[in-house]
């Protein structure tokens, strides 16, 4: 069965961003509490509706879950955009499109925490869904506000939602 490198490296930053560290995957995912930087990508088509990835069932965190539309862990020696440009095209063959910056904050689950970047981008280019994903939709707003609160998002998205779109 398919998982994910619980080996692979990630930078350990302070809350501005500054790299204080590394440790692997497995660390900053196992209760260690130690910020790591990831992306976000709130996809939209022109019509306003919002794509979401499924979480496949063999991912560490969240799995079967429908979340953001990418998400992914910043590398070590990577900066935010170039993190963003390369899970864009991994996890949704896109290449061609402008992120907006929406800001950046810091998630806090029972498992780890994360230093958010949030980025939307608009396009009507068809995702094209990789293995990292068991697929993805737009979903309507109307969709996405009945739906919150029912189990079927990640609650980072749901807050992200809220935050950024309510």
């Amino acid at each position: 069965m398919k998982q994910d490198n619980s080996e692979e490296m990630f930078p350990i930053v302070d809350e501005c961003g500054t790299i204080v560290g590394a440790a692997t995957r497995g660390e900053c995912h196992g209760g260690s509490k130690l910020l790591h930087p990831v992306v976000h990508l709130h996809l939209f088509d022109t019509r306003g509706r919002l794509y979401l990835q499924k979480r496949p069932m063999w991912k560490d965190i969240q799995p079967g879950k429908w979340d953001t539309a990418v998400g992914g862990h910043v590398d070590l020696g990577e900066n935010v955009y170039r993190a963003l440009r390369r899970e864009v095209r991994e996890e949704l063959g896109l290449t061609d499109f402008e992120p907006e910056l929406l800001g950046s904050y810091v998630f806090e689950s029972e498992r780890e925490r994360e230093l958010v970047h949030a980025f939307k981008a608009v396009t009507d280019a068809a995702p094209c869904p990789s293995e990292e994903l068991d697929g993805g939709r737009y979903w309507t707003r109307d969709e996405i506000l009945a739906t919150i609160g029912t189990g079927t998002f990640t609650p980072n998205f749901e807050q992200e939602y809220r935050r950024l779109f309510t």
